[in-house]
């Protein structure tokens, strides 16, 4: 049961402090969809299973006067249905048109999960990520290269530093947008609803429904009333803000789950920063005392904050999962461009962050001319993160063509702008062309 103060104060964060729920995300198995005539086959599911998905959302929003910032669609691994005889990109045409005819804002799932070895069919589609996101406005592409119970897949990882220049390549001419819609992973989750990184698990069923939720405007506005007091209570504080944030999404998610007639996945508790004043999660950091994300203590901050939010969350909701926590994505948070830009946060410095973050190098623009070796060797360093670490990690990043270090890069919407950082000079070649797999860590032997 509500109580006046609560529903008046869930007013405020939504009126003052732009929180809001950031997707509603419906995820669809096309298991089915294998063998002939693949494209088509695809796009009539995904059509007829999501065709009230944008309706929906726009009725609750409307109805409970909770903002729903994007409405999205993951699917089942693309190189899980491919055949000798279907082509991928056919298949990201299809999956673009049906997210259009749907009214989506994106579509995730043109992905492969190699973290161990690699099929035919998976290369076919890591080769045509490219084309496909080059000639797509809405499809979204992942690539999982390492798990801690596999390892590192170090042939994927050297494959998927060409991959990323191509794309930035193919889409030269939006400033290597098509590098934005594509991620590499380790310990990839299947009920993931933030894209670009989101697929439909293998061990999903047919349909679910995944919210992700959002707020670090929220949070940022109650450490405000707790300066100068002991970390404890600010952690206290996050959680008890991070429990009413989730609750919201609880709520959306339910009534989503119902009126889809789709089982309820999960809520995904990540605090996911926006371009706008106010909703970024630099700016918590720095309400906790730091002159400026990046700086010494900031990978402590951050590790705080990230812990403190899943305590709270966990007991707001059912089922929480996906990737729950803090997000660093740096072109989309006003404080991290702001950071970026002083010099104050580095590569070197984002990549410590990832340890304790949800997830990892996220919407950095880095020199057009970076050599395909050098990307390959920053994914591997943030794959190392994860496995050992048995956490999620990941990289975004864009290799801006004919753009360097001092320029920027406008990207535009919730992807924001950024400053085009720089990565070490020293040659990764022969490091990336050893190829072959890095083992499973010994702290993988569980059973």
């Amino acid at each position: 049961m509500l109580n006046t103060s609560e529903i008046f104060s869930t007013i405020n964060m939504i009126k003052d402090q732009k929180l809001d729920i950031r997707t509603i995300t419906m995820g669809l198995s096309l298991l089915e969809c294998a063998g002939e005539d693949t494209p088509r086959k695809v796009y009539d599911l995904v059509t007829r299973r999501a065709e009230r998905l944008v309706e929906v959302g726009e009725d609750i929003e409307r109805e409970f006067g909770i903002p729903i910032v994007n409405k999205r669609i993951s699917v089942t691994p693309v190189s899980l249905i491919l055949s000798d005889r279907t082509d991928p990109v056919d298949v990201a045409l299809a999956l673009d048109r049906a997210a259009e005819t749907t009214g989506v804002n994106f579509i995730g799932g043109y992905s492969a999960l190699v973290q161990k070895g690699a099929t035919k069919n998976d290369l076919k589609l890591i080769r045509s990520i490219p084309e496909a996101l080059s000639r797509t406005k809405l499809v979204c592409s992942s690539v999982n290269v390492g798990t801690t119970r596999a390892g590192i897949n170090m042939d994927a990882v050297r494959l998927m530093g060409e991959i990323i220049v191509e794309t930035a390549r193919a889409t030269a001419d939006q400033d290597g947008l098509g590098c934005a819609k594509l991620v590499a992973f380790a310990n990839a989750v299947e009920d993931n609803p933030f894209m670009a990184g989101a697929f439909h698990g293998v061990g999903e069923g047919d349909v679910a429904i995944n919210v992700g939720v959002s707020g670090p405007g929220v949070v940022k506005r109650a450490l405000e009333d707790c300066k100068g007091q002991p970390f404890d209570v600010v952690a206290e504080t996050i959680k008890k803000t991070a429990f009413r944030i989730t609750r919201m999404g609880q709520l959306v998610a339910q009534e989503a789950s119902k009126r889809l007639d789709a089982p309820f996945g999960i809520v995904d508790l990540s605090l996911a920063p926006t371009p706008a004043i106010g909703d970024s999660v630099a700016h918590i950091l720095e309400e906790m005392g730091l002159e400026c994300c990046g700086q010494h203590g900031t990978t402590a901050a951050l590790m705080m904050l990230n812990d403190a939010v899943k305590k709270g969350g966990v007991m707001a909701s059912s089922s929480v999962g996906g990737l729950s926590g803090a997000f660093i994505p740096v072109s989309e948070d006003i404080g991290m461009i702001n950071a970026a830009a002083a010099g104050t946060l580095t590569l070197d410095k984002l990549e410590a962050m990832t340890c304790v973050c949800s997830v990892g190098l996220d919407m950095i623009a880095v020199p057009g001319d970076t050599p395909a070796a050098t990307l390959s060797a920053i994914l591997a360093d943030e794959a190392a993160i994860g496995v050992v670490n048995q956490k999620t990690t990941a990289v975004r990043l864009v290799p801006v063509p004919g753009k360097t270090v001092g320029d920027w890069v406008e990207f535009g919407g919730l992807l924001g702008r950024a400053p085009i950082i720089p990565v070490h000079a020293e040659s990764a070649e022969a490091f990336i062309a050893r190829g072959g797999r890095i083992p499973a860590p010994i702290n993988s032997l569980k059973n």
